[in-house]
């Protein structure tokens, strides 16, 4: 068939590549003018460091399959994400740990000392039935780590104060009554030696893979292809013509810096006086290299305008009912399926976008079609 994948990020690149060892013509179209997304990785000349261009990656996953096929394409190098955070005048562990509690509290407490700390002395265990975000974190941790690690931080970056949002978003206890300051759990966890990019690049590196970059999708083009898999903003496919779904997007603030500037590659600023939300040092994510001078990115989080990089999805009550009516209008698409963070409007981990492209792809090999949403 002749298929058409919008957008070289990995949703595109992953479906593109099974469909062209299936036999299958593909076209690969990216209105920017590089591919990898999001994810685009590129060396600064100025320093020679890896740049993450549009904000940090970090790769983990306990998908044994997802890990041996990004390791097929692009060597992975071991990474661990250990954040700092700065607030009130002092640079603390996160996850909230062991060494947190006791350093913010003065103490030298252990495991189970700590546990009967937070749920005795600290937590508010008036809140039977949390809400919301704030609720949430007051009955697990109590008013000084919420304020201190929890409060400011979500402020900067959604917009919102955290009594505005859903208790789900803190699922779980946000405490670790150990020292591992791992900030994820996953089983396998890595940085690509070469860039993000030039794991992208082999995946695209196929004859019956077309690329089109600084190429503009128009949704007559659809009429040319068998069939399109979608990885645009799923309100933009229908010009938006119910409004747009509400996304919050970032601004980053980049310099450079004569040697290293903050020893770590995150440091998040939990202060709600504080404007960004973060510094990430980007020589960081690579500790295999070394460089002497450093690239830095301040970052601040906004709501999205129609001109701007959507990034976040923000899926409040408003939001999902948009969203609804768009599932709808897009479920009569014929021979068109809707993939990606964007394409189905949710925040999507990297493993899990890899995951679902090559169950899309897979899909389609064996059924010659694929519906509007193989996920949502």
């Amino acid at each position: 068939m002749n298929i058409l994948c919008v957008g070289a990020g990995l949703s595109g690149a992953v479906i593109a590549r099974k469909l062209a060892e299936a036999g299958h013509s593909v076209t690969v179209m990216d209105e920017r003018d590089h591919i990898a997304g999001n994810c685009h990785t590129e060396r600064d000349a100025e320093t020679g460091v890896l740049v993450h261009v549009y904000g940090p990656h970090i790769f983990h996953t306990d998908d044994e399959e997802v890990w041996s096929y990004v390791n097929s394409y692009e060597r992975f190098r071991p990474y661990k994400n250990q954040v700092k955070t700065t607030s009130q005048g002092q640079v603390f562990s996160l996850p909230v740990n062991l060494h947190t509690i006791n350093q913010y509290f003065g103490k030298t407490m252990g495991p189970d000392e700590a546990r009967q700390f937070l749920q005795q002395e600290r937590a508010d265990t008036s809140i039977e039935h949390p809400k919301t975000f704030e609720e949430q974190a007051l009955r697990f941790v109590g008013p000084e780590l919420y304020e201190a690690f929890f409060k400011g931080y979500t402020v900067k970056q959604w917009g919102l104060h955290p009594s505005q949002l859903p208790a789900s978003i803190l699922k779980r206890l946000p405490v670790r009554f150990s020292y591992d300051d791992n900030y994820f759990f996953h089983k396998y966890q890595g940085m690509p030696e070469n860039g993000y990019t030039n794991m992208v690049a082999n995946i695209l590196d196929h004859a019956k893979i077309d690329l089109r970059l600084g190429t503009k999708f128009v949704r007559d083009q659809a009429a040319d292809y068998e069939h399109v898999f979608y990885s645009g903003p799923l309100d933009g496919w229908f010009d938006y013509s119910l409004g747009h779904l509400g996304y919050r997007t970032l601004d980053f603030e980049r310099f450079t810096y004569d040697g290293d500037y903050q020893g770590c590659a995150v440091m998040n600023y939990g202060d709600e006086e504080v404007p960004y939300t973060r510094i990430t040092e980007h020589k960081h994510f690579a500790p295999w290299e070394s460089h002497e001078a450093s690239v830095c990115y301040r970052e601040f989080s906004r709501q999205c305008t129609p001109d701007d990089i959507p990034y976040y999805p923000i899926r409040q009550v408003q939001e999902k009912a948009l969203l609804a009516q768009y599932v709808e209008l897009a479920k009569n698409v014929q021979n068109t399926t809707f993939v990606g963070r964007l394409g189905t409007y949710r925040y999507l981990d990297m493993d899990i976008t890899i995951r679902e492209a090559l169950d899309v792809a897979t899909h389609f090999t064996k059924e010659q079609t694929a519906p509007p949403f193989l996920h949502s």
